[in-house]
């Protein structure tokens, strides 16, 4: 239970210092699991589904909003301008809650972490709860606060079954690749790769389901 995952690789140890440089050279030196802090691994289970509860809340309100306002004021907001908010919430959360609960922020995210060993069993109903309770609250508070003349949004593929069955299976394929090879790799740097993950693989990953999509 006390596994913590997506942390970030620069460990301290007990008395906050660093540890020391190895004089073992890349080549062979073993590579490692990363470490994590140790007031990371006392974080109480229910921090952690509170901080996933959260970041799903903030996500989702975020994209909802996003969308409510584009209709309302005639495109304003605009393909590109939906998915870069969407982008940058996820990039402000992790940044705000990955020491937490890892910011899965998605079920898909919570259950391949669960596979790979890198969520403890026991977590993943509560995860999973906890981001299904966000986003559920999110489009009851965006619905409440905005009064969207068209409160449903249905996604109608433009495409045939086939098509649209390869679409979503390979966007959410590199989604999870690269959060998985980010968060469990002891050489990635985490707040480098956020960056490139948020400009070049999130946002071409929000634009293409809505190009394929009525």
């Amino acid at each position: 239970s006390m596994i913590v995952p997506m942390e970030p690789i620069h460990h301290v140890d007990g008395n906050g210092d660093p540890p020391p440089p190895s004089s073992e050279p890349d080549s062979t030196r073993p590579r490692r699991r990363r470490p994590k802090f140790p007031n990371m691994a006392a974080v109480p289970l229910v921090k952690k589904v509170t901080a996933e509860f959260l970041g799903t809340f903030i996500l989702m309100f975020i994209q909802v909003s996003s969308i409510i306002m584009d209709e309302q004021h005639h495109g304003v907001v605009g393909l590109m301008g939906i998915a870069v908010s969407v982008g940058l919430a996820v990039m402000v959360l992790v940044f705000s809650i990955i020491h937490i609960s890892g910011c899965h922020l998605n079920p898909a995210v919570s259950i391949a972490m669960g596979v790979f060993g890198h969520l403890p069993p026991a977590h993943l109903v509560p995860y999973i709860v906890a981001q299904v309770l966000g986003s559920t609250a999110a489009s009851f508070a965006g619905k409440a606060i905005y009064h969207p003349v068209n409160p449903g949004i249905t996604t109608i593929p433009s495409v045939g079954t086939v098509e649209a069955f390869a679409v979503e299976f390979i966007i959410t394929f590199i989604l999870l690749f690269v959060i998985i090879a980010v968060a469990t790799d002891p050489h990635a740097v985490i707040h480098s790769i956020l960056i490139v993950l948020t400009f070049y693989i999130f946002f071409p990953l929000q634009v293409i389901p809505v190009l394929l999509y009525r």
